[in-house]
């Protein structure tokens, strides 16, 4: 089986910047880590390349990502983690790219690579949208699944697993191939081990460009993002707010009072 995992190299430090031509984050010289939500994909998707090639199917771990060359550090790490390989979409044309745009263009290099089984987390701290993993699937057409909390069963065709919803758990069955997003409560992240490290070290990681995955330039960028972010500001400060003091009978008598000034009630 091959068995893919989408990471993101997003910013490791509240310093954000933001350019002011383009609004969008700078994210040259800025301190980095691995998305914390792609780690627990990357886990399992190492997770079911192991059941799968003790049931005797050997399979492996591909991970990719887009961005800027130091995206590279991200899939060395991965690779210490348990990924066979790695490639990096690395493009000026893909720069900018909203999550349409991004979902399009790791679908485009999903499909170069053959993808069976295709694992993200369920979402980016530096965007929160948990639009990509979904929008991927719908670039490839397969089948997809979000929010995994456990896989419990898999094999070529299929895999039965356990997703979370607002009102609890339910089961589902999904045809491969797929894309699925995970949750954190479907496993604990390994740490990286020596030989891990040695093989990361070691490794020749592959970077295409939007030609060599054979992406419509119209449809990748800043200029084929269909979503545009307009202005970026910060929020003002929250005041003080009022505190009441008082015996409880009173105080409930006050704030009934301050509610209806407020027109709240």
């Amino acid at each position: 089986m091959k068995i893919c995992c989408c990471i993101k190299q997003v910013p490791g430090t509240t310093e954000v910047k933001i350019n002011p031509e383009t609004n969008t984050l700078v994210r040259e010289g800025v301190e980095t880590q691995i998305n914390p939500f792609d780690l627990y994909a990357l886990e399992e998707a190492v997770r079911v390349k192991e059941r799968m090639t003790a049931a005797g199917d050997p399979s492996t771990v591909t991970v990719i990502t887009m961005g800027p060359p130091q995206a590279e550090d991200a899939l060395r790490e991965a690779i210490s983690l348990g990924a066979d390989d790695a490639v990096l979409l690395c493009d000026r044309a893909v720069a900018g790219s909203d999550t349409w745009c991004t979902s399009y263009t790791l679908a485009c290099g999903l499909k170069k690579l053959n993808a069976d089984l295709v694992f993200c987390g369920m979402q980016a701290i530096d965007g929160d949208t948990g639009q990509v993993g979904p929008a991927i699937a719908v670039h490839m057409d397969t089948a997809q699944a979000a929010y995994l909390a456990e896989i419990s069963d898999i094999n070529g065709s299929e895999m039965t697993a356990r997703r979370l919803t607002e009102e609890g758990y339910e089961v589902v069955k999904v045809k491969l191939p797929a894309v699925v997003t995970v949750v954190k409560e479907i496993n604990e992240p390994r740490t990286p081990s020596l030989r891990g490290k040695m093989a990361a070290k070691k490794a020749q990681i592959t970077v295409w460009s939007a030609a060599d995955i054979e992406a419509d330039v119209d449809k990748v960028g800043l200029k084929g993002s269909p979503t545009q972010v307009v202005k970026i500001m910060t929020p003002p400060g929250r005041g003080g707010g009022d505190k009441f003091e008082g015996e409880t009978e009173e105080l409930a008598d006050k704030l009934f009072d301050t509610l209806k000034t407020m027109e709240v009630i």
